[in-house]
């Protein structure tokens, strides 16, 4: 007989265990039950449940990319303020933060573009460029840009021929920027480049970063002294982002999840 001080025999559990461990490969690993549905793969669903799934699981991850304001915070809502804003960030260590104004009174804009600070890190036996974290923080801040307000970033796309540093550059610089933005207010959306360069005809084999200064500086001609050198492309291209972002919320281009079923059933048929 075991003694107060002693736990009752393994043996006595077994007989209440037996229902749960029937489940599991293992008898010290317990799993829960799966629905049917979730061991599918996502390519064997129909077509309509595998639009209307992928267009749900985008809304709500820009969801997650959006903090409601606090009471005290001044909300931009469009349509209701003389102005309104629209950021346009490329977040690679050459990338910039471009900033769109547009007063609705006068029918007027404006626009700026801030190179994304950054400062040398040893890593190893080589000194890297890192995002400077508190300096990009400042400079979002000094722009007293409301709380409400949408910025478009560029989502990261890893590419073999980057390499791991390159890997991590790219994916460390996309993380960054979203929760930064997010958590000062702004409403993120990620685009990628594949469909901001098609939009201004600049998708392909053929076009090069200094094509993104040209067409940035056609559009936004005050600032084209600002993009003249090679290296000045990330302002380009912020600028770009801003820009399609901006079309993206005048034509309404973010569908919602039963326009975006209706239009993949249209082309598949």
């Amino acid at each position: 007989m075991p003694t107060a001080s002693q736990p009752p025999p393994m043996y006595s559990l077994f007989p209440k265990l037996r229902p749960l461990l029937s489940h599991s490969p293992s008898p010290w690993l317990f799993t829960a039950p799966f629905r049917r549905r979730q061991s599918l793969a996502f390519s064997a669903l129909p077509t309509k449940t595998k639009a209307m799934d992928a267009a749900l699981m985008k809304e709500k991850w820009l969801e997650s990319l959006t903090l409601p304001p606090s009471p005290e915070e001044h909300v931009v809502t469009q349509g209701n303020t003389e102005s309104s804003y629209v950021i346009g960030v490329d977040p690679d260590l050459s990338g910039a933060l471009a900033l769109l104004k547009f007063n609705h009174l006068l029918g007027s804009s404006e626009a700026q573009v801030f190179d994304t600070p950054h400062l040398p890190v040893l890593v190893g036996n080589r000194v890297r460029k890192r995002l400077d974290a508190k300096s990009i923080v400042q400079l979002i801040r000094s722009l007293d840009i409301p709380s409400g307000s949408t910025a478009y970033i560029e989502q990261s796309t890893p590419f073999p021929k980057d390499g791991k540093q390159g890997w991590y550059s790219g994916g460390f610089g996309f993380g960054f920027w979203l929760g930064t933005l997010v958590t000062s207010g702004f409403s993120v959306v990620p685009v990628s480049s594949a469909l901001w360069k098609r939009h201004f005809q600049l998708a392909g084999g053929n076009c090069t970063k200094d094509d993104s200064r040209r067409v940035a500086s056609e559009l936004f001609p005050l600032l084209s002294s600002q993009l003249k050198r090679k290296k000045d492309h990330g302002r380009a291209e912020a600028l770009l982002i801003a820009a399609y972002g901006e079309t993206l919320k005048t034509s309404k281009l973010l569908i919602t999840p039963q326009e975006f079923v209706s239009e993949v059933h249209c082309l598949e048929s």
